[in-house]
């Protein structure tokens, strides 16, 4: 059982991923992998963090006895509510749950965010991308859609990645059959997962026009045309977007097992004795 002001690994690896999951924090100095959707902890005392107070917080050290158990118990002083990891990052490789490489992740700007550029008016790929790097990578990552011309030119101006562009100097494109969501599982070591797996099937058939690829491609490639044709501004359309892949991931994390039809609600009849 964890320490008081403790979370263990297996609850908070529940939360990951989720849109309502506490927000995390690394104590740790430069590390290669991250728990997933875990942001770098701000250099400066945690009196001056200026954080959402409403917001649950998970700090994370190399063991879980370190900084994080006196950056939480300050935290906690003013009135937020902070929790540590239980055995730390150690703890949480040990059950093999997800980690993050961090090799190939764009430097942060100014404001701490990643920033990523890419085509305007998105479908699949580039709504599926950005909910990836928020849900699992960068929380806080900022994205720009310009016309097709523009993303490199942007790209070098403000510093910001560019993705799902057909160009042989972008690294966060289409390779072969596989699109640009599945290069970033691939880069960011989250492709054994098993719920970003399955979703990648989905994803991958509605974005390469190979709908036998998962029988639920189809009806995301629907939802996805819909949501474009809805929304003219692409940020708009990236929020509403974000809850499609929610409850898609949910899915293929939870639910994959239950049925639906006419009488799978009902109760079942007791039975009558003679």
């Amino acid at each position: 059982m964890p320490a008081h002001h403790a979370i263990s690994p297996d609850k908070l690896g529940r939360l990951v991923g989720l849109p309502g999951s506490p927000a995390i924090f690394d104590l740790r100095d430069t590390p290669d992998r991250i728990i997933p959707s875990a942001r770098p902890a701000p250099s400066k005392p945690p009196t001056e963090w200026h954080l959402d107070r409403r917001r649950a917080i998970v700090l994370v050290d190399a063991d879980g006895a370190g900084g994080a158990v006196s950056a939480a118990a300050i935290l906690r002083s003013d009135g937020i509510a902070a929790e540590v990891l239980d055995g730390g990052f150690d703890a949480w490789v040990a059950a093999a749950l997800p980690t993050v490489t961090l090799a190939h992740l764009p430097p942060r700007h100014a404001d701490g965010a990643t920033w990523w550029v890419t085509r305007a008016r998105p479908k699949v790929d580039r709504i599926a991308c950005p909910w990836l790097i928020r849900r699992f990578v960068d929380p806080d990552a900022r994205f720009l859609f310009v016309a097709p011309g523009d993303v490199l030119s942007v790209a070098t101006r403000e510093r910001a990645e560019p993705f799902d562009i057909a160009d042989d100097s972008v690294f966060w494109t289409h390779h072969g059959e596989r699109c640009t969501f599945d290069a970033m599982l691939d880069a960011f070591g989250l492709a054994d997962h098993a719920p970003l797996a399955r979703l990648a099937a989905i994803v991958r058939g509605a974005d390469t026009d190979r709908l036998e690829l998962a029988p639920e491609a189809a009806g995301l490639l629907a939802v996805s045309l819909g949501l474009s044709r809805l929304h003219s501004d692409d940020h708009a359309q990236l929020d509403a977007g974000m809850i499609v892949y929610d409850a898609l991931y949910r899915w293929c994390r939870d639910a994959q097992g239950e049925r639906h039809d006419w009488t799978s609600h009902k109760p079942a009849r007791a039975k009558v004795s003679a």
